[in-house]
């Protein structure tokens, strides 16, 4: 059954959410979309489906309104596909290197799903139970998730919240917390495919981009990073400076060859625990819209839509390689196994908190 949207709200001081089915699940799970709208004609539609934003849509510098995020029409696509398209991902975002870690004396193992290696795991693939917390601030919707002890081979009942919240500033805020019973690994993040110029509206090549790090870690042949934290300076990962996404993409690089483009971890400069800062923008020349974000994580994945291969999309529209970029804030990949990175393990008794704002405007 083809997703019915509903419209924007016009001249109404203090819209509420609107909730309508997604339909249910293989198991029979009920899920539901909800729709958040702000005062500037910006709207989210969200589903509880891996707490996923399935349409984000934003006005250009004419006003023009246009849905930004890679997504599917249908709640099977969404249980069928595998491109993570607006979900959140954990228990660890990003990939362990051959699945498996050890924590607190034990070896812990995990599915192989990505190669040798463990990426992302399955909250995208859960129905989390959902609230409506707007207040002054925002229309905002509260996911929750019990992951319980040894899902995906992880230890330790995880409680996971995931806030998001739209202001009237044309910011989807993402406030992510967690406790659990048992020490265990966390990395979340939001796996956004963004296309500013429309989703399924051609590549993101001409997207500028410019992103406040300036070290990243480098990857072995299965984009695991090796260890070290390397300088961008002189290699085609700088983006200190605003850059044109396909300036360099296929550059005679290593680290590109090894991604196929794009799918590296940034060191955010600047990165301070608790602290919010700038993290990145992207702007599309042709459509005016400029995408800020913030964040208080260490880390930003890169990632350019290198093996899109002719999905099919929202309304019809394919998604063919590189029309897509995700800009995923997070702990750096396969931490568990660095211990030199910043650390990912959550213990008993400890908050989980983190906070990532994707901000929107046009000029």
């Amino acid at each position: 059954m083809a997703m019915i949207f509903v419209s924007v709200l016009q001249a109404e001081a203090n819209p509420k959410m609107q909730k309508q089915s997604f339909g249910k699940t293989d198991e029979g799970q009920q899920t539901d979309l909800y729709i958040l709208t702000n005062k500037n004609g910006m709207d989210a539609a969200i589903t509880n489906y891996g707490g996923t934003v399935v349409t984000l849509k934003v006005p250009d510098r004419q006003g023009k309104i246009d849905d930004v995020v890679l997504g599917y029409d249908k709640l099977e696509d969404y249980e069928a596909g595998k491109a993570y398209f607006g979900a959140i991902v954990g228990r660890y975002a990003n990939r362990i290197a051959h699945a498996t870690f050890a924590l607190g004396g034990s070896s812990y193992t995990l599915p192989k799903n990505d190669s040798d290696n463990h990426l992302h795991g399955v909250f995208n693939k859960r129905v989390w139970n959902a609230k409506d917390v707007s207040s002054s601030a925002g229309q905002a919707l509260e996911l929750t998730y019990l992951s319980k002890d040894g899902e995906d081979g992880f230890p330790g009942n995880l409680s996971v919240k995931v806030v998001y919240t739209l202001t009237d500033r044309n910011e989807l805020k993402i406030d992510y917390s967690a406790i659990t019973d048992k020490e265990t690994v966390l990395n979340l993040t939001n796996h956004c495919y963004f296309n500013l110029a429309g989703q399924g509206n051609g590549d993101i090549l001409q997207t500028q981009l410019l992103i406040h790090a300036d070290h990243f870690t480098p990857v072995d042949a299965t984009l695991i990073p090796t260890g070290e934290l390397r300088s961008v300076k002189g290699t085609p990962l700088d983006f200190m400076t605003s850059t044109v996404i396909g300036a360099r993409i296929d550059q005679d690089d290593q680290q590109l060859k090894l991604g196929k483009g794009y799918d590296h971890n940034w060191v955010l400069n600047n990165a301070t625990p608790g602290s919010l800062f700038a993290a990145a923008q992207a702007y599309d020349p042709h459509s005016g819209r400029l995408l800020e974000v913030s964040t208080t994580e260490p880390g930003l994945q890169v990632y350019t839509g290198n093996f899109l291969d002719g999905i099919h999309g929202k309304g019809g529209k394919v998604y063919n390689r590189r029309y897509a970029f995700c800009l995923e804030t997070q702990h750096f990949p396969d931490s568990p196994n660095h211990p030199q990175f910043p650390s990912t393990v959550l213990k008993p008794g400890q908050h989980f908190q983190s906070t990532t704002i994707y901000k929107f405007s046009a000029k």
